[in-house]
């Protein structure tokens, strides 16, 4: 079938696209919000192509993947179509609870899609669907798929290894405020987006803390594996994939026991705990211990397979849009 979807979260739609199907992906002349277009750090197959709103009036998808309320606009402004009504939809829904000014208290958050019977909406965490109140909307959870990067880990360099987006902007949310006590414990590096001023604002030593801002996902998984140890200090997000990717590395995990993660990360496959001072403790261990670290890095890659493999992913979509579109 042909699949409308938006290039929102890049590591979320190369799995997606991987699929049999044909993928619209929208692009726009400033490749900006509305339409991104085909990613440029991740490899996506030919099958991922990208179309103009002009194209899309003909070249009409048979469904469409929803992931913002600003998208249920875009196509009654594209094709002249209604989603859920005469054009089947799914309402993807990456994050949790937001944290916006003024919003309600995060279990009372009620899912911008509540009010709609007519597209279900598709959490991508158990944890998400529980804390939404969806409504009378249908409701499902297609977990997470990886596309497998291979059991990479070296852990040569005794040094932690941290992914985050925009932790300058995000602050506590993301754990920022964290990483000054994880680098009395370890040298850290830190990868992701939007890093510039993060030594300053959270007040990290440059001789503890390396920036990599924005690498491509080949060269930042290959730089990940020679890490010791993976540490997510993410108070509060959906479900991290860098913590998938980072699991099938083959890489032992020290992370906050918030959210998701509690389902995700296995008692062998490192150390989760509300206690920063505890986590430290696993850093401190599986910096000492090479054996100790390659031990919990092999049972992380095979929960993560079990639970987050990529075949499972993609029939679990199928079989959601094949409902829709019947």
């Amino acid at each position: 079938m042909k699949i409308l979807v938006w290039h929102v979260h890049g590591s979320w739609t190369t799995a997606f696209v991987q699929g049999g199907h044909e993928y619209l992906i929208p692009v726009v002349e400033d490749r900006g919000p509305d339409g991104l277009g085909r990613a440029r750090t991740w490899d996506w197959p030919a099958n991922a192509r990208e179309v103009t709103p002009a194209q899309l009036r003909d070249d009409q998808p048979d469904v469409v993947v929803l992931q913002r309320p600003r998208d249920l606009e875009l196509v009654r402004e594209w094709l002249g179509r209604e989603p859920g009504r005469d054009l089947p939809a799914v309402f993807l829904e990456h994050n949790a609870p937001g944290l916006d000014d003024g919003a309600a208290p995060i279990p009372l958050t009620l899912h911008p899609m509540a009010d709609r019977t007519d597209i279900p909406i598709a959490h991508v965490t158990h944890f998400n669907r529980l804390f939404y109140d969806n409504g009378r909307a249908p409701t499902t959870v297609i977990e997470h798929g990886i596309v497998d990067p291979g059991e990479r880990w070296t852990g040569e360099l005794a040094r932690a290894a941290v992914v985050t987006n925009e932790p300058v902007r995000r602050g506590r949310t993301v754990g920022a405020d964290l990483l000054p006590g994880l680098a009395e414990v370890a040298p850290v590096d830190v990868f992701g987006m939007g890093l510039s001023g993060l030594h300053e604002t959270v007040g990290l030593d440059p001789d503890r803390v390396a920036l990599f801002d924005d690498p491509p996902q080949a060269a930042m998984h290959a730089e990940l594996a020679r890490r010791r140890v993976y540490v997510h200090p993410v108070r509060w997000t959906s479900l991290g994939l860098s913590l998938l990717e980072a699991m099938h590395l083959g890489m032992p995990v020290v992370a906050l026991a918030t959210t998701e993660v509690v389902e995700a990360v296995p008692a062998d496959a490192g150390v989760i705990s509300t206690r920063p001072e505890r986590l430290w403790e696993g850093v401190r261990r599986f910096l000492d211990d090479p054996d100790a670290a390659r031990l919990a890095g092999k049972a992380a890659r095979a929960a993560a397979l079990d639970r987050y493999g990529l075949a499972r992913f993609l029939r679990d979509w199928d079989a959601l849009l094949g409902e829709v579109t019947r």
